[in-house]
């Protein structure tokens, strides 16, 4: 064969090998860009599905905060009340069949009270789940921290607004998960970050979770994207039990704190509107609505001292529900409920 027709074939299949290398590196490029957009709108996805669970699960445990709180601001009137009755018995400390709840005390009740209210005066413009971290914490807790003294040497009780539920926020410290695990070091800062509820509620894994970017390899960026959506799946798991644990708290203690002001409006009535201040001017029926709403105030005051999450050692893993205190409460709120003594009003 003569050389040049030797070249020419030579040169040619050289020139389709090209062409095949050529074709089958696109295709490798498509099939890697094909990957990153997959992996990377899957992982979108799976980010929707977080904040969809985690703004359900802010909202009921916001809820579940407010009430709490809002409860425990109303204990001043009541004790007011009840110190108004001369003459009256002790009220003890409550242990019947394996329930026990606190004695009446009238100085715990009120900085509860107060507590209670400077937290409240500052939910306005706390950023959403700042209720629900109370809750977490216990409401108890937290609002009697709040009666504590800021970081400055200010009285925290003489603060308002945002500056005072901060301020309880960091005195709080690591320990409570109301906290964020190292306590509020960034202060007002951390107060406005959308993440701050669901980071309270959830633990620092969250945010190595939804903050960090896919890798710019195709392999990389599916495996990264597969780890985070079952952390992911696991969060939301967590947040739907969440949310329905208290859910059914909320309910529970809507049930006892109806049954209470029943009773204590009555009870307020008799001292405040008829002026009995006597406790042997009252009669058979007064003397238990008296006794059953001092009862409910210690059940309730338990209850809202619950700390519904239990901290996660480290930012590595996740909060958990403290399941133990949450339904031994529950179940002594339906106890308690069952022995309330009738009355006539």
């Amino acid at each position: 064969m003569p050389l040049p027709l030797i070249l020419g074939v030579g040169a040619a299949i050289a020139g389709i090998t090209g062409v095949g290398s050529g074709i089958h590196g696109a295709v490798k490029m498509k099939e890697a860009n094909d990957t990153m957009k997959a992996a990377e709108n899957r992982h979108k996805q799976n980010i929707a599905k977080f904040e969809r669970s985690s703004e359900r699960a802010n909202k009921k445990m916001d809820e579940l905060g407010k009430l709490e709180l809002t409860i425990l601001n109303g204990f001043e009137i009541f004790s007011d009340t009840i110190e108004k009755i001369q003459n009256r018995p002790k009220f003890k400390e409550y242990d019947r069949e394996g329930i026990k709840l606190p004695k009446y005390d009238k100085e715990e009740l009120k900085n509860v009270s107060v507590g209670a209210g400077v937290l409240l005066g500052g939910l306005g413009g706390a950023a959403v789940g700042t209720a629900g971290g109370f809750a977490a914490a216990g409401a108890t807790t937290s609002a009697v921290m709040a009666l504590g003294t800021a970081s400055t040497g200010t009285a925290i009780a003489s603060l308002s607004g945002a500056a005072a539920t901060n301020a309880t926020l960091a005195a709080l410290g690591g320990g409570a998960i109301a906290a964020g695990g190292g306590g509020i070091a960034l202060g007002t800062t951390i107060l406005g970050a959308t993440t701050l509820g669901i980071g309270l509620l959830v633990g620092g894994v969250i945010f190595s979770v939804t903050g960090g970017k896919l890798s710019e390899k195709a392999d990389e960026a599916w495996s990264q994207m597969k780890k985070a959506e079952k952390k992911i799946d696991n969060i939301c798991s967590y947040l739907s039990d969440l949310e329905g644990t208290a859910a059914q708290y909320v309910e529970s203690l809507n049930t006892v704190h109806k049954k209470y002001l029943e009773y204590f409006n009555y009870v307020s009535y008799v001292v405040n509107n008829m002026h009995k201040t006597d406790w042997s001017d009252f009669t058979e029926n007064e003397r238990i609505a008296t006794q059953n709403a001092v009862l409910l105030v210690g059940l309730l005051y338990q209850m809202c001292k619950v700390k519904l999450v239990n901290k996660a050692n480290s930012d590595d893993d996740m909060n958990s529900i403290n399941r133990e205190e949450v339904n031994e409460a529950l179940c002594t709120s339906t106890q308690v409920m069952g022995k309330i003594e009738p009355y006539i009003a």
